[in-house]
């Protein structure tokens, strides 16, 4: 299954297509995943004793890991992922910018790294004009 736990998710089908989350559970066996605030179901609590109070809770259901697709966090697009092996360690990729997935530290450098690039570039056009 290409999609892990702590993901973030783009659902492309269903009555949430188009949000975007963060999976909190994924159920390889299943291939289903549980996204925060998708597919939001009651849950009905009866109470166990007499202290206790009933109640109608919300909770989060699982969805297809097919209905969802994993979004870069260096060019935060929806994307398909790639492998690739380095070295004796296989590492998920981002197919639009190649940016690995699995190191969320190294890609949060990057993505600031990018955004102070772009940033002085503006800085330095406003300027031209």
């Amino acid at each position: 299954m290409k999609v892990k736990k702590n993901d973030t998710v783009l659902v492309i089908t269903g009555k949430d297509a188009g949000k975007t989350a963060k999976v909190l559970t994924a159920l390889p066996k299943a291939n289903k995943v549980i996204v925060d605030g998708i597919n939001v179901q009651k849950k009905h609590k009866k109470a166990r004793s007499a202290q206790e109070v009933s109640a109608i809770q919300n909770q989060s259901g699982a969805i297809d890991a097919s209905n969802v697709m994993v979004v870069c966090p260096v060019c935060n697009k929806a994307t398909r992922v790639a492998y690739q092996i380095e070295g004796d360690k296989k590492a998920r990729v981002c197919k639009k910018c190649g940016a690995v997935l699995d190191a969320t530290k190294e890609a949060k450098e990057v993505k600031k790294a990018t955004k102070r690039k772009t940033k002085k570039a503006a800085e330095a056009t406003a300027e031209e004009k």
